[in-house]
C-alpha cells in the first residue's frame, strides 16, 4: 500500500529532471530589481530578482561573477542571463545567472559582444597583427579631446618623463554622435606626420560616454593604421574594442603615455651603468692583453729564437731523406719492371710467336677454302637462278621460264620445258 508514495527527494529529482530537460529553461532571459544580495567569500553572488509581482532565487558562480564590470547591490535593476533548475536541497527552483548587465545597457552591452566575436572572427585582435611599441619615440601623436583630464595627463606624463619627444594633438571629438567618425578620420590623417607612435582615447565614463571606441569604423581604422597604436579609454575596468584591436592596451591615459615614452632619468641611469660596464671591460681586456705581451716577451721561442730554426732544420732533414727513399723506391721498381720485361717469353723469343700466327693464319685459309661455294661446285654441282634469285624449290618457277644454271666453270641460260614435283622416299 505505501509503495504509490514517493519520498520528497524522489518528487524534487523528478521535477529538477523535468526543468532540465525543457529547451526553453536552458537559455532564459530576465529583468528585475536586485534583492537580499549577498557576496559569498567563496566568489559566488547569491541574491533574489524581483518584479512588481514575483520574485525569483538566483546563483551566479565565481567563474561568472568575476566578469561583472560594475558592483551589484540591492535594488539595482539588471538583465540576466541563465538557465532556470531546481535546486534539490531546498527545493526552490533559481535561474543560474552566466550573465549580468545593468538594465538600460543591455542592448548596448548585445552590440559590444556582437561586435567583438565578429571582428575576432575576422582576425582584428590576432597578435600575429600587432606592431611592436618603439622604446624611444621621437614624435608622438595624441587623439583625443583638445580640453579635459586626458589631454593634460598624457602631455603632463610624456613632458616629465621624455621631454625630448615632440608631441602632436589631433583634436578630437570622443562622445556623441559624431565621434566615431572624427576618431576614424583622424586616425587616418596622423598617418601623414611621421609619427613613432599613437595615443587613442579619453577619460573615463559611462559605457554611453565611451561607446564611440566601441564602434566598427573606429576598430577598422586602428587595425588598419600603419603607426603602432596604443589605446587609452577610461579607467581600468573599462574595456572597449579599441582595446582589443589596438597594438596595446593601457588601462588609463596616464598609462598611455607612460608605455608611449621611457623615463628619462632610467635611461640616463642605464646610459651610466653601461659606461661604467664598458670601462670595466676596456680596462679588464687591456690588463689581459698586458699579460698575454709578457707572456709573449718571456716565452721560450722568443728568448731562444734559434731553437725554433733547429726544429725547423731538422724537420727539413727528415722531408728530404724520406723524399729521397721515395726517389730510390721508384727507381728500383722500375729497374725490377725492366728486367722482368726483358726475361719475359715474347722478347726471348720472337720467331716462335711468328711461327704460332703462321699456323693460325693456314688454319683459318683451309676453313674458307671448305666453306667456298665455287669449291663445292667443282664436285659436279650447281646452283639455278630465277631473275638473279635463288631457286630452292620446284614450286617458284614455271614452265617456260628463262632460268641460269651457275657450274664450276661458268653460266647455262635455259628454258622450263617441264616442271615435275617429287617426294624424297618415295
Amino acid at each position: 500500500m505505501h509503495d504509490k508514495y514517493l519520498t520528497v527527494s524522489a518528487i524534487t529529482r523528478y521535477l529538477k529532471s523535468r526543468f532540465d530537460l525543457d529547451e526553453n529553461l536552458q537559455v532564459v532571459f530576465l529583468k528585475g530589481e536586485i534583492s537580499n544580495f549577498k557576496y559569498h567569500s567563496s566568489g559566488h553572488f547569491y541574491f533574489s530578482l524581483k518584479d512588481e509581482g514575483s520574485k525569483i532565487n538566483a546563483v551566479m558562480f565565481r567563474s561568472n561573477a568575476s566578469k561583472i564590470l560594475f558592483k551589484p547591490v540591492d535594488g539595482m535593476k539588471v538583465l540576466v542571463t541563465g538557465r532556470i533548475s531546481v535546486y534539490e536541497a531546498s527545493g526552490n527552483y533559481q535561474i543560474y545567472v552566466d550573465e549580468m548587465v545593468e538594465d538600460g545597457v543591455g542592448n548596448l552591452y548585445v552590440a559590444f559582444e556582437e561586435l567583438k566575436k565578429k571582428l575576432s572572427k575576422e582576425g582584428l585582435f590576432d597578435n600575429e597583427h600587432k606592431k611592436k611599441i618603439p622604446k624611444i619615440p621621437k614624435r608622438i601623436g595624441i587623439i583625443t579631446a583638445p580640453t579635459g583630464a586626458a589631454i593634460r595627463d598624457i602631455i603632463t606624463t610624456i613632458k616629465r618623463r621624455f621631454p625630448n619627444a615632440q608631441t602632436i594633438l589631433f583634436p578630437t571629438l570622443v562622445q556623441g554622435d559624431k565621434a566615431k567618425d572624427d576618431i576614424a578620420l583622424n586616425i587616418k590623417k596622423a598617418e601623414n606626420y611621421g609619427l613613432d607612435v599613437l595615443i587613442v582615447g579619453r577619460g573615463g565614463g559611462s559605457i554611453e560616454d565611451l561607446w564611440a571606441f566601441n564602434e566598427e569604423v573606429v576598430a577598422r581604422a586602428i587595425y588598419e593604421c600603419q603607426i603602432p597604436i596604443i589605446s587609452a579609454v577610461g579607467h581600468e575596468i573599462d574595456f572597449t574594442i579599441a582595446d582589443f584591436v589596438a597594438d596595446l592596451r593601457a588601462p588609463t591615459p596616464t598609462a598611455a603615455a607612460e608605455l608611449a615614452v621611457p623615463n628619462m632619468a632610467d635611461l640616463k641611469s642605464h646610459i651610466n651603468n653601461l659606461a661604467i660596464r664598458l670601462n670595466e671591460s676596456i680596462v679588464k681586456k687591456i690588463n689581459y692583453q698586458k699579460l698575454y705581451l709578457d707572456s709573449v716577451k718571456n716565452s721560450f721561442v722568443i728568448k731562444n729564437p734559434m731553437v725554433l730554426f733547429d726544429n725547423k732544420k731538422q724537420k727539413l732533414d727528415v722531408m728530404a731523406d724520406k723524399i729521397n727513399d721515395l726517389i730510390l723506391k721508384k727507381v728500383n721498381d722500375k729497374k725490377e719492371k725492366i728486367r722482368l720485361i726483358k726475361k719475359s717469353y715474347i722478347i726471348t723469343n720472337p720467331n716462335i710467336i711468328y711461327k704460332d700466327k703462321q699456323v693460325f693464319l693456314k688454319n683459318i685459309i683451309d676453313k674458307l677454302e671448305l666453306l667456298n661455294p665455287l669449291n663445292i661446285l667443282g664436285r659436279g654441282y650447281s646452283i639455278t637462278y630465277l631473275d638473279s634469285n635463288m631457286i630452292k624449290s620446284v614450286k617458284k618457277i614455271s614452265e617456260g621460264d628463262l632460268i641460269s644454271v651457275r657450274v664450276s666453270d661458268g653460266f647455262i641460260k635455259a628454258i622450263v620445258n617441264e616442271v615435275k614435283e617429287e617426294k624424297y622416299g618415295k
